[in-house]
């Protein structure tokens, strides 16, 4: 008897099917993507919102060391000086008043010459070097690095020299609602100037927000409540300049005092609302000097003077927005309202 064997012969792929495959593949990988770049999107804004809760916590340790939170400084001519302590004596911004809570002792202590009163080499070059020293904490990840971007504009601090190059910040101060163009300035021209000036007669002390020139704002003067206040938010900026600094309110260092490039305003606009300064998404080819805004969709991060964070909405009313950078109108926005 007779056995044969039988063999079958494997059936290969048709390019049709194999074609079919790579679109199936194709369709899958395109649904997935999205979800992949959306769930990178919102670790980037947690930490994001992360980096503003911690600058909030230090916000509130340096008041309760002080009792009020860290001045404006001098205006934007002026930069930190580790001889002169915090609040009105101070030049610097708020944040380089915070670098102490934020464990960065050591980079606030440069240029230390124990000469408050006077402006010398050592305290020049203690500038130039604190304004080299990357701070993750001050960037914002959906927007860039945290390091050292140029500053073609080459713009000069009076106690710090001129700064072709320094490291950025995501983040500013809440100013208020009362006013925006005019309410800052260069500053005194030099320690004697500021030694005599009549901060009184400033425009800034009109101020209804937490931080502005020569600010000295204790916690208790946030009468309409710590809730629903605005202390620090994400500044607007052109994502052609990101890294350019090219744009004016983000060409000088993060340590100067008050200026459009570390504070932004609430201001509304009542006889026409759609001028009024509300969270604006970065968008190329818009500068946008006064208001606050971000690279995130839908919401811009903030937090509030009791150190809550929130996310809200570009679609934000204009009128609510306002109240919430006044400290003292005397209304309580409820926290449902802040979306």
């Amino acid at each position: 008897m007779k056995y044969t064997l039988c063999s079958r012969r494997r059936r290969a792929f048709t390019l049709v099917e194999l074609l079919v495959v790579i679109a199936i593949i194709g369709v899958l990988i395109a649904l997935l993507l999205p979800a992949v770049q959306a769930a990178r999107e919102a670790a980037r804004r947690m930490q994001c919102q992360n980096h503003l809760k911690q600058m909030a916590l230090a916000m509130l340790g340096h008041e309760s060391a002080h009792r009020f939170f860290p001045s404006g400084g001098w205006g934007h001519r002026w930069t930190g000086d580790p001889d002169r302590g915090t609040g009105f004596d101070q030049p610097g911004g708020w944040s380089y008043a915070i670098l102490p809570y934020i464990e960065q002792k050591s980079v606030h202590a440069f240029g230390r010459d124990n000469q408050p009163d006077t402006v010398t080499s050592v305290q020049i070059q203690g500038a130039r070097r604190r304004e080299a020293i990357p701070m993750e904490g001050f960037i914002c990840p959906s927007r860039r690095a945290a390091k050292v971007y140029p500053r073609p504009a080459n713009r000069l601090y009076y106690n710090g020299g001129n700064i072709a190059e320094a490291i950025a910040i995501d983040y500013a101060a809440n100013y208020g609602s009362n006013a925006h163009e005019g309410s800052y300035g260069q500053g005194p021209r030099d320690m004697e100037a500021a030694l005599r000036l009549d901060w009184s007669a400033n425009f800034s002390q009109q101020a209804n927000g937490v931080c502005h020139c020569h600010s000295q704002i204790p916690l208790d003067a946030i009468s309409d409540g710590t809730t629903s206040t605005y202390m620090l938010g994400e500044k607007y900026l052109n994502p052609d300049t990101y890294e350019t600094g090219l744009d004016g309110t983000d060409d000088h260092g993060v340590y100067e005092g008050c200026s459009a490039d570390t504070c932004r305003w609430c201001c509304y606009d009542a006889a026409n609302p759609a001028a009024s300064l509300v969270p604006k998404q970065d968008q190329s080819g818009v500068a946008l000097w006064w208001s606050f805004g971000s690279a995130h969709p839908a919401t811009c991060n903030f937090v509030m003077c009791d150190g809550s964070a929130r996310s809200v909405s570009y679609e934000i009313d204009p009128y609510v927005h306002s109240l919430l950078g006044n400290r003292e109108d005397g209304i309580t926005v409820p926290a449902n309202e802040i979306r």
